[in-house]
């Protein structure tokens, strides 16, 4: 049982246990006001404040959070979902039209040059890290959206398919915006404020999946769609899907060109005059640090899961009904994408501030993963009502269970601040997110080809309908659920008040 003692140094134990649930909180604390430009602060017993100098620390509410650099840094986040999700309405038009493959094909086809992007990306997720740890952020994050931007415009110009792989490699070469971003906003938040600036930050990463398939969708094929105005022959008829490319890389374009102007530097240099500062810990340092290999596992295994459906929905609605689709036109995959992409948003900014708050990181995670199987389960469902023609069915059950099931996106957000959390130094602030975003790639390399894989295996097989993608998904979703019991006690992020004693099973509230 907890203990009632009012013994002041068994309190003081306790607020020092407390502290050390958030790792990464204690050592940015400890950050002094000015800075030198010569080398990076140290860290101070492996990232963990002590009481002393905890106690000597502002409060929270002395330390607001910069709100125009958050919404600056949001803005920026906007890029990366934009480009990866404004080619998916058209992918697989662009695959058939363009490309010559056949329709049952496409879904391994499109899979494939997803995973090359992402292939790329994780070679260089790493050195993105150790690069905005060591020359700044502000650089690499200008550097990789320009990079982004021009090779996104440049996609829509492929006439081969040798050539829409290519500039998707080059897309990848430069992801190290992701990385870069959630390391900045981590660094000008405290425990307090990280649940909210990180909302903030999944609800545009949302808005960019609602935006990119408006763009994408909304102006593929300009010649028929829009003919009064890029109708009469020419150039977009020969490249009907350049205008999407090239209205999504302007977008993350002038983001690059907003951070560079008005960005601040996050990285915290050593305070002038001292000296013997401790070496940076090493990647394999990091790795190895209490807590960190089990929730680098969860989030690989939440990326596995949300990729692979993020893979599989657009070829399962552009797929004829009798296959096991919805057979969609472009401009519907790019409303219902959109669709889930506001409802994630709505979510995001709505609710996830507050359970996160009031109910802790763990506990949103979890109830993340306990909806998941029965978001996935729903989708099959959908593609039997219309079979049986029951159109109203689909149109009442369709729409609200994308809208409700989008909360699933929280589990998106609490993982992250797992990884803050557990983060053993804020100094390698960056290398853990790399590490993160390394496995995100990783699994984004792979993910997308076994999925898409599956469905049309179960396509060409005729598994039940063509649901065999779905049966994969439930139990991929179903083992999340054990997965997070393995959670951490220092990445539950407990609301402020009730902290877990290491050695009581009970609930402490101070």
């Amino acid at each position: 049982m907890a203990s009632t003692s009012t013994d002041p140094r068994k309190t003081n134990d306790r607020t020092d246990e407390a502290s050390e649930t958030t790792p990464l909180l204690g050592a940015a604390e400890q950050v002094p006001p000015s800075y030198s430009s010569d080398e990076p602060i140290p860290s101070q017993a492996n990232g963990h404040a002590t009481p002393q100098d905890a106690s000597a620390q502002p409060s929270p509410e002395e330390s607001p959070m910069p709100i125009p650099q958050i919404l600056l840094l949001c803005f920026s986040a906007i890029a990366e979902p934009i480009a990866y999700f404004a080619i998916f309405p058209f992918i697989n038009e662009m695959l058939s039209r363009t490309g010559g493959v056949p329709e049952p094909d496409v879904g391994f086809y499109s899979g494939l040059i997803e995973s090359l992007f992402s292939l790329v990306q994780m070679v260089l997720m790493i050195f993105y890290g150790r690069a905005a740890d060591r020359v700044g952020r502000k650089p690499i994050l200008v550097f990789s959206l320009t990079g982004i931007g021009v090779a996104t415009a440049g996609f829509g110009m492929s006439q081969t398919l040798g050539e829409m792989v290519a500039w998707r490699c080059a897309a990848g070469v430069f992801a190290g915006s992701v990385v870069t971003v959630r390391t900045m906003i981590s660094e000008q938040t405290t425990k307090e404020s990280q649940g909210r600036a990180f909302g903030w930050y999944m609800f545009v990463r949302q808005l960019g999946i609602f935006i990119g398939p408006l763009i994408g969708g909304g102006l593929a094929n300009p010649a028929q769609q829009f003919p009064s105005v890029f109708g009469g022959g020419g150039f977009w008829e020969k490249y009907p899907y350049a205008l999407s490319s090239y209205v999504a890389g302007a977008v993350v374009l002038s983001s690059a060109i907003m951070i560079f102007f008005f960005a601040d530097e996050t990285l915290k240099r050593k305070v002038a005059g001292q000296s013997n500062p401790e070496p940076p810990m090493s990647t394999w340092e990091v790795l190895r640090s209490p807590g960190v290999p089990p929730v680098l596992l969860i989030f690989g295994q939440v990326m596995l899961l949300a990729l692979s459906y993020t893979a599989v929905n657009p070829v399962f609605m552009f797929t004829s009904i009798r296959l096991g689709g919805f057979g969609f036109s472009d401009q519907k995959i790019a409303l219902f994408i959109a669709l889930a992409g506001a409802s994630q948003a709505f979510w995001m900014l709505l609710f996830f501030p507050r359970l996160q708050k009031n109910f802790g990181t763990g506990a949103v995670l979890r109830g993340c993963a306990v909806a998941w199987p029965f978001f996935m389960a729903v989708y099959p469902v959908m593609n039997e009502f219309l079979r049986h023609d029951w159109d109203l069915a689909f149109w009442i059950v369709a729409p609200t269970g994308v809208v409700l099931g989008s909360g699933v996106a929280m589990g998106f957000a609490a993982i992250q601040l797992c990884v803050n959390d557990i983060s053993p130094s804020a100094t390698v602030l960056g290398t853990m997110n790399a590490l993160a975003l390394t496995i995100n790639s990783g699994v984004r390399a792979f993910a997308p080809v076994l999925s898409t894989s599956i469905f049309a295996s179960g396509i060409k097989w005729g598994f039940a309908d063509g649901h065999l993608v779905w049966f994969f998904l439930v139990v991929l979703a179903l083992g999340l659920n054990i997965a997070c019991w393995f959670l951490p006690e220092a990445a539950e992020g407990r609301p402020k008040g009730k902290v877990k004693l290491a050695d009581d099973d009970d609930d402490v509230v101070r």
